[in-house]
């Protein structure tokens, strides 16, 4: 998810050779109230939360025995390999609906990147270098860093930090991007960023009570020594994450819920596909490194909760010779269609915010939907296209059949959500029982409620754009993945993501992300 910005971070250093340290009296503060309340003898519960990990990956390294770590876990805990994500399938919205328990038409973080009608502005939170480069480094720095928690995210919602505070426990986050919580802490930006982003040297955020984000925000700077070199220095990486939770395991300062985000394993996978096994492996030593700062991973069992998860799963992209990419852009040049970097005019008609295998298309000068689904259906390697009709969803498939669907009515599915549903049910692959009322989902999972939150997750027209499987979409600047692996739509190798737990036998009421948050909490209390 972050990668677009560490790479323009990196090069930036390299422009602009140096580097300020910075400590402040809130670095201090962070290792001073971090520790529970709750006496050593109280188990804590971690959250261990890995960028796309699959359970095919886990099952194949099992099978060759080179992921012990895993092993372990999975042999004194649970196991499962069916974890609903969220819609769009990217890091930053997944994130959201983890931290508070909903989804995005009530988080109101749409994707990687969307259109805020608001503020006629295309807003991205790092999708690609030449996005970024287009879009202005300071502009996608500042809604990544600032705004996506301090306004984007619904300021009403409250996150999983907000409510253990309120029941007297601590927590902690290390390098999750939605961090927002009840505790102010800064933000120091180093002085190779201010120029050429014009952002000010600090600023002030609301996080848990440990709060470590990189360089940008590391109360450990000057105690540990975190890995070094350019590729290390903004410190949004696996090693940071997993030296900075072991030192707060060492010093007995673990806060009662703690957050650990590994963002490595994404990189990887996009650019050799999800059959690669080499950073599964890495990642399993990591684990054990985490786990052994305990003293062994039998002592980490007792005197903590683990959950492991993936975030996303990932399809693999055909090769370059099989045409993989969708160029959505070049599909409705037709349209007076924006174009990033130029500014959005009252001529503007279509704007486009691609989240690699789903993409945003919006309408701005109210040209009918089916007459943009017409021109979109001229490419045969779309998948599904969807819309707001009033209080109706509409949903069109591959070949032009349509099924439309509404919250309430006389069926129920398998999370125990109500619809009314008409017309062609196999569009979404739905297994539909009559007599009985029941909603069961096939090739796309828990469907009918994710595409509602996409849909009613910001103001205003547009359509739902997916491509099929071993396709991505993309505008002019777009990152593609050619050959590798790529991730956002609703299917089942986007979607379903494992699920560890060890040191308990509770277990959620549903097998969803969006139902994690509130059996995290009953776990803390528990605790």
């Amino acid at each position: 998810m972050l990668q677009a910005i560490i790479v323009l971070l990196i090069l930036l250093v390299v422009f602009w050779l140096v580097r300020k340290k910075q400590r402040s009296s809130s670095k201090e503060q962070d290792l001073q109230q971090v520790k529970s309340n709750a006496g050593n003898d109280a188990r804590k519960v971690i959250l261990v939360v890995i960028d796309s990990l699959m359970a095919e990956a886990i099952d194949k390294g099992l099978e060759l025995k080179v992921l012990p770590t895993f092993q372990y876990l999975i042999e004194h805990g649970q196991y499962y390999k069916d974890l609903v994500s969220s819609f769009p399938t990217m890091s930053v919205t997944i994130d959201s609906s983890l931290l508070t328990g909903a989804h995005p038409d009530v988080h109101h973080v749409p994707g990687l990147t969307w259109y805020s009608v608001q503020d006629k502005k295309l807003i991205n939170y790092g999708t690609g270098p030449m996005e970024v480069m287009k879009l202005g480094v300071g502009s996608v720095m500042a809604d990544a860093l600032l705004h996506l928690n301090n306004s984007h995210l619904n300021p009403d919602l409250p996150t999983i930090y907000d409510e253990l505070a309120l029941m007297g426990k601590k927590t902690g986050s290390i390098n999750g991007l939605i961090y927002r919580g009840p505790v102010p802490h800064m933000l120091s930006l180093p002085v190779w960023m201010h120029g050429p982003t014009s952002l000010p040297e600090s600023v002030s955020v609301q996080g848990p009570d440990y709060l470590a984000l990189g360089s940008l925000s590391d109360p450990l700077e000057g105690i540990v020594e975190h890995p070094g070199g350019l590729a290390h220095r903004i410190g949004i990486n696996n090693e940071f994450s997993i030296s900075t939770a072991a030192y707060l395991i060492k010093e007995n300062k673990l806060p009662d819920f703690l957050y650990i985000y590994l963002p490595d394993l994404d990189q990887q996978l996009h650019k050799n596909g999800p059959p690669d096994l080499n950073g599964v492996q890495e990642t399993d030593r990591q684990l054990q490194t985490l786990l052994q700062s305990f003293g062994s991973i039998e002592d980490a069992l007792e005197q903590a909760i683990v959950v492991i998860i993936g975030d996303n799963g990932m399809s693999e992209v055909l090769p370059t010779g099989e045409n993989p990419v969708i160029d959505l852009s070049l599909l409705l040049k037709e349209y007076r269609v924006y174009h990033q970097g130029e500014a959005i005019t009252d001529d503007t008609e279509i704007v486009l915010a691609v989240n690699d295998t789903m993409a945003y298309v919006y309408s701005l000068q109210s040209i009918e939907f089916q007459e943009i689904i017409a021109t979109l259906r001229a490419d045969s390697r779309i998948d599904l296209i969807s819309w707001r009709e009033g209080e109706w969803i509409r949903v069109q498939g591959a070949d032009k059949n349509e099924f439309r669907f509404k919250t309430d009515g006389h069926f129920r599915d398998t999370y125990g959500q109500k619809w009314t549903i008409e017309q062609e049910p196999e569009v979404l692959d739905l297994i539909i029982n009559a007599e009985q009322h029941t909603i069961h989902y096939g090739r796309y999972p828990d469907a009918l409620r994710r595409l509602q939150g996409a849909l009613h997750s910001h103001a205003g027209d547009y359509l739902v754009v997916i491509a099929k499987p071993g396709y991505e979409l993309s505008d002019k600047s777009s990152p593609s993945h050619k050959g590798g692996g790529s991730h956002g739509s609703l299917v089942r190798a986007d979607s379903l993501v494992p699920l560890i737990i060890s040191g308990t036998q509770e277990r959620p009421e549903h097998l969803r992300i969006v139902d994690l948050k509130a059996f995290l909490q009953k776990l803390v209390a528990k605790q």
